[in-house]
């Protein structure tokens, strides 16, 4: 989906270097002393617009969250909204997650959040795909050694490719929801998107996975 261009966008990234963290390869290793505590860093990639990680940041204020959005017109959108939270436990990032080695340490985070991310449903786009095997080394290296993935979807497809994947790789499935609302978590905090397929009545998915 082409995302309308935010005029105010590159004056917001300047103006909130202290949330949206520009050179983030310079913080690898240290993220924890970035946010001067000692609290587990939990990742979502693909932040979007910060519904998710704003609510589970005021959930969870016991964890130090970081977003990663590839769009400015987007990352804005999710500065925006944390800002306006005041939520003093989350950083966003506007990078491309392509390998998150570039900016994590080894063991530095305790969980990882795909929430909705592109299922890429053609066969020649499978290495794109966020739970192919090479991003599942990506998450290896930089998860303690219990780390844990969550996966959130809408995409029938995807789901069953990753639970695929995910064992392949070696993780030991957890908490594998075929009917996410149906099942009645109250502490499951929704993404915009998950409100707008929810809405429409679509089946939500979600697994987590753990490194063993």
């Amino acid at each position: 989906m082409r995302q309308r261009h935010k005029p105010w966008a590159d004056e917001f990234l300047k103006e909130n270097t202290h949330l949206i963290i520009p050179n983030p390869a310079e913080r690898k290793g240290k993220w924890r002393n970035y946010f001067g505590n000692d609290k587990p860093i939990h990742v979502e990639i693909g932040t979007g617009k910060g519904q998710f990680i704003a609510g589970m940041a005021g959930q969870h204020p016991d964890v130090n969250f970081i977003g990663i959005e590839l769009a400015k017109s987007i990352i804005v959108m999710a500065g925006s909204k944390v800002k306006e939270t005041a939520r003093d436990n989350v950083l966003l990032l506007h990078e491309d997650a392509a390998d998150l080695r570039e900016f994590f340490a080894e063991n530095e985070v305790s969980v990882i959040y795909l929430n909705f991310s592109d299922p890429w449903p053609k066969n020649r786009h499978e290495k794109r795909r966020l739970t192919f095997h090479t991003f599942l080394e990506q998450y290896q290296y930089i998860l303690q050694p219990e780390g844990e993935i969550v996966l959130k979807t809408d995409n029938q497809g995807l789901f069953e490719y990753s639970l695929v994947s995910f064992s392949r790789f070696g993780l030991e499935l957890n908490k594998v929801n075929l009917d996410l609302h149906n099942a009645g978590d109250p502490e499951n905090v929704m993404t915009e998107y998950e409100e707008k397929f929810s809405a429409k009545g679509q089946t939500i998915y979600r697994c987590s996975a753990q490194f063993s």
